[in-house]
């Protein structure tokens, strides 16, 4: 690690605040980010870093304080003035052209021109010096290589040259003197950079936001992994509510005593709640090396992107749950499950009658039909022998409005006018109203009130009473813990081997999957 602490502060933010009509979501946020620093921005799910990122970068503006960027006033009106003033991101999700060059990819939207023609000699001179910037001496990346036949890990790269570029950091000769150590101005934000990477890849990207903050650049790293903001970051802030909870040295800190700041409370050994998940637990204590209520069988299974492996066998009567961070791969191994994916690599052994169903985390885009009514929703999957009979839909409707306690005026109003929670029941009922065996439920309780995450976790806990298997992915880990008879950690695309929900606390949960 470099003395960063001797540097000037290149980013400074004051009392920063934002609010969504009565929600407030940043409240007093001071940071700042010094030349030559990798600063490590941590925080839940909802802690409020997307939207301080976003102020940042100019896609929202806060409601109060204050902005400065080396040492002026700084107050972006749009992502254009931010990238104007060198304020520059790399989203976690790649958002390269897959069909074009790295050097169109780089220089896009940045093109120099001459009368309607694009000036190639002086874009590939641009192109040049930003990626050598990102990759340094001996690179490998090929300007005219297209960008869908490099590997993940050299698109990242990509994706940092093209924001440096973007960033004015390769708009001229000095360029070069930057790459080979020179000073390299502005602010660069790495959102979740690792999420899809190896260890080997990761390491390698490391090894170039060094030599970038080394150059000078100022780094805000956006992660969930303490492994990486201990071996990486010279210092990170932890952001809870949308309140700044500790800012510190990361090896002078215990990473319980980082998790603890995220979780906002000490967290001991847990037991499980008398009635509760523990009996099903103890339930399937007895019956795991039974092959006759296996419904699903899954070896080795790998997506072509994440994840990378996954074996797990889920028993009938059982909630499996699947923890890890945004961009480990629950949803991707859901889709695979579930037939949606063309895997990569291994099997998946269905022993189930009945089939697999799935409960999309994306309830308005792709669970439900918003615009369409209730009943509509419930039936669409199979009408049978009534598809042209509206009473006999309306009907089946209502019996299932009726059955989960959907609050709702009629069977033909809009799934969209209702909460969160009902129309999250208005999934969970068309699922039971094909009676598959085995039920994928991705987030149920994502966005939704505190009631009606107790109704939807106790139906999940009710329908493995019944015989059902479940595999439940969440990112909430309390609840993973108390609907759960086992839990498996997803880290870096691999499924780790399940373990009783008994034997975990959120506190390690977090751990495993951070590290």
């Amino acid at each position: 690690m470099t003395d960063a602490g001797a540097a000037p502060a290149v980013l400074e933010l004051a009392g920063i605040e934002k609010a969504f009509g009565a929600v407030s979501v940043l409240r007093g946020i001071d940071l700042d980010v010094r030349s030559g620093e990798v600063h490590a921005l941590l925080g839940e799910n909802g802690a409020g870093k997307s939207t301080l990122m976003r102020i940042l970068l100019g896609a929202e503006s806060a409601d109060r304080g204050r902005m400065k960027l080396a040492g002026e006033a700084y107050a972006p009106k749009s992502p254009g003035d931010a990238r104007r003033a060198g304020v520059v991101m790399v989203p976690q999700e790649r958002t390269l052209c897959l069909h074009m060059t790295v050097l169109e990819n780089i220089v896009l939207g940045l093109e120099p021109h001459l009368a309607g023609f694009v000036r190639r000699g002086e874009a590939r001179s641009i192109a040049e010096r930003a990626l050598g910037l990102v990759t340094g001496v001996g690179r490998r990346i090929a300007l005219d290589a297209r960008a869908g036949q490099l590997s993940v890990a050299d698109q990242q790269l990509v994706e940092i040259a093209r924001a440096l570029a973007q960033g004015g950091a390769a708009d001229d000769a000095s360029g070069e003197r930057r790459a080979s150590g020179g000073h390299v101005q502005g602010v660069l934000v790495l959102d979740e950079p690792t999420s899809s990477l190896g260890h080997d890849d990761a390491a390698r990207l490391f090894t170039r936001v060094h030599a970038l903050k080394a150059a000078g650049l100022a780094i805000v790293l956006v992660t969930h992994f303490l492994g990486d903001v201990r071996a990486h970051a010279d210092r990170y802030t932890v952001l809870r509510d949308g309140k700044v909870q500790g800012t510190g040295d990361p090896n002078d800190t215990p990473p319980e005593q980082i998790v603890r700041e995220m979780l906002g409370r000490e967290l001991e050994e847990q037991g499980r709640a008398a009635g509760g998940s523990e009996g099903a637990s103890s339930r399937h204590e007895g019956t795991s090396s039974r092959q006759d209520d296996v419904l699903l069988d899954v070896r080795g299974l790998g997506g072509h992107e994440r994840p990378r492996s996954a074996s797990f066998v889920l028993h009938r009567g059982e909630v499996l749950g699947i923890a890890g961070l945004v961009g480990s791969g629950r949803t991707e191994l859901l889709r695979l499950i579930a037939g949606l994916d063309e895997p990569a690599r291994g099997d998946v052994d269905v022993r189930a009658d009945k089939g697999v169903g799935l409960l999309s985390e994306d309830r308005g885009g792709e669970g439900l039909m918003l615009a369409r009514s209730i009943a509509e929703n419930v039936t669409l999957s199979k009408r049978g022998s009534f598809l042209a009979m509206p009473g006999r839909i309306l009907a089946d409707g209502a019996r299932w409005i009726d059955l989960l306690s959907i609050k709702a005026s009629a069977p033909s109003q809009a799934a969209g006018e209702l909460s969160g929670g009902n129309q999250q029941k208005v999934q969970i009922a068309r699922l039971l109203r094909e009676d598959y065996d085995v039920l994928l439920v991705d987030e149920p309780t994502r966005g939704i009130d505190v009631a009606s995450k107790a109704q939807v976790l106790a139906l999940v806990r009710d329908l493995a009473r019944r015989g059902k298997g479940i595999v439940l992915v969440s990112s909430q880990l309390d609840e993973l813990i108390s609907a759960c008879d086992r839990i498996a950690v997803l880290r870096r695309g691999a499924l780790e081997a399940p373990r009783a929900a008994s034997a975990w606390t959120e506190e390690q949960l977090l751990l495993e999957a951070s590290s």
